[in-house]
């Protein structure tokens, strides 16, 4: 007898950017009734496990179920891409073997269900993987993106890769003009510093991600073209009123469906208390902070894959250290690519560290849940690298934010914490270091604290900062309500129309 369920394929480029938002999506799925598989490389399943992202029942094993807590389940199906290491080394030919191994290996997964009458419903994949999409598409099953970044920089990617190229570039060419602006209608407007780094590529990792992206957008281009209607689905891990305006600017392009924001914050966990989080040897940090004062902690947190180098790392703990107020740094002490100058900075890191936590000001740790910290009372601020689940968080938990972006969208997201949604400030002061040929930005420890205290201080542009972050986690708390939630209306349509 055939399946009566539903049954989706999730399929995720395996970096933390889009495992996130992507499991968290499958999850939304399951809880409506589906039957959910979920589709990643040996590396990106390998991510999934180190960090269990609340899944109750945890796989373990190379293909298992998850039991959700309300009974619902999500089974993985990961396939060998033979990566062992950060996607961050030899990217080109790690992205080139991702799409041969990937294409076949997705092929069989849908064609197996297909043999065992579980056939695809959908098939939904997260930016990068157009592939993915051209595997669906050859075995005659209906396709959908989860965009995992802001929909204001797809609508700058859109307008890139469809007439504005030669606008754009031009902004990044005069790049030391501040009055140099792009105007893209319906977006704020522009300068080279809040545009996607990996327009304008500067080195191998960059270049690969360019041509990931041109890639990808060339793919919605002939999906757009083909005749008849409707355009392409396009699922934003946003909300429509915290990007009303992007929105806007995509419909009729694409099919803009709005379902964020997707996090594993408390409100999206069966209505856990942010105050009755259990403490444990692993989580020793909450027990810190629940011995700081209401807004009194900085939380510092650049990602899984932003490496600060050894100078940065020391500017940021003197402008810490220099505000006087207690802060919590999640800063890994191992790398995954080795080197040494990953080495050098390691032993930066441990002896920062070790003194560090002599004190009583400030807890370095490897690794935290960042959800528990950002909801915790005692987290007044966020300085962040401003990657987009980072700054998603942020907004829900309503905790204001000193920006400091370095690559891909970070300054796109940036600019709309500080111009647009006013939830935070970007680190401005920023100075070249180095000879020209290995010439590095370095934000030094004045700045550092300068940003801090606007935040946090009583100051009207503080308090001003405080009352937007509130209002923006009010209303994405709304967005995702079952009853009368945009996000939640918006998803339980794609999930009937689907």
């Amino acid at each position: 007898m055939l399946n009566p369920k539903k049954h989706y394929v999730v399929v995720s480029f395996p970096i933390q950017g889009h495992l996130n938002p992507a499991l968290h999506f499958a999850k939304h799925l399951a809880s409506l009734g589906a039957e959910v598989t979920f589709v990643t490389s040996s590396y990106g399943y390998r991510r999934i496990l180190k960090n269990a992202m609340n899944l109750p029942n945890s796989p373990t094993s190379a293909t298992a179920t998850s039991t959700l807590a309300d009974g619902s389940s999500i089974t993985f199906a990961p396939f060998d891409d033979g990566c062992k290491e950060d996607l961050s080394t030899d990217t080109k030919e790690k992205v080139s073997e991702l799409k041969r191994i990937g294409s076949q290996a997705l092929a069989n997964v849908i064609q197996t269900f297909k043999q065992e009458l579980r056939p695809v419903t959908c098939l939904i994949h997260t930016p990068l993987l157009s592939w993915a999409a051209k595997v669906a598409r050859d075995l005659g099953v209906s396709s959908a993106m989860l965009w995992t970044q802001a929909a204001t920089v797809f609508a700058i990617c859109h307008y890139f890769y469809n007439g504005y190229k030669e606008q754009i570039l031009e902004v990044h060419n005069n790049s030391g003009d501040a009055s140099c602006l792009v105007e893209l209608p319906g977006l704020p407007k522009l300068t080279c510093r809040d545009l996607p780094a990996f327009f304008l590529p500067s080195d191998a990792q960059s270049l690969t991600v360019a041509a990931m992206f041109e890639e990808q957008f060339e793919s919605l281009k002939q999906e757009i073209s083909k005749p008849p209607p409707p355009p392409p689905r396009v699922l934003f891990n946003t909300f429509q009123e915290l990007e009303a305006k992007a929105l806007q600017v995509l419909d009729g392009m694409v099919d803009a469906i709005p379902i964020g924001p997707l996090s594993n914050h408390s409100i999206f966990l069966h209505g856990k208390d942010n105050n009755k989080f259990q403490s444990s040897s692993s989580n020793y940090y909450l027990d810190w902070l629940k011995a700081k004062g209401d807004a009194s902690v900085v939380y510092v947190s650049f990602g899984s894959i932003i490496v600060p180098e050894r100078r940065q790392v020391e500017e940021i703990v003197r402008g810490l250290v220099a505000t006087g107020r207690p802060f919590l740094w999640a800063l890994p002490r191992t790398q995954p690519n080795g080197g040494e100058a990953v080495v050098v900075l390691l032993e930066c890191v441990t002896s920062l560290v070790d003194e560090i936590n002599k004190g009583e000001q400030g807890l370095v740790v490897e690794w935290c849940s960042q959800t528990q910290v950002l909801e915790h009372d005692s987290v007044g601020c966020f300085v962040s690298h401003c990657g987009w689940n980072s700054t998603v968080e942020s907004l829900v938990a309503g905790v204001p934010m000193v920006a400091m972006p370095k690559w891909v969208e970070q300054w796109t997201n940036a600019k709309l914490v500080e111009d647009v949604w006013k939830t935070g400030v970007k680190v401005e002061r920023i100075q070249k270091v180095g000879q020209e040929e290995e010439e590095e930005e370095l934000v030094e420890s004045e700045e550092i604290k300068r940003c801090v205290e606007m935040v946090m201080g009583e100051g009207m542009r503080g308090q001003e900062i405080r009352r937007n972050a509130e209002k923006w986690r009010s209303l994405a708390r709304k967005a995702v309500e079952d009853i009368g939630g945009s996000s939640h209306r918006n998803l339980v349509e794609f999930f009937g129309r689907s």
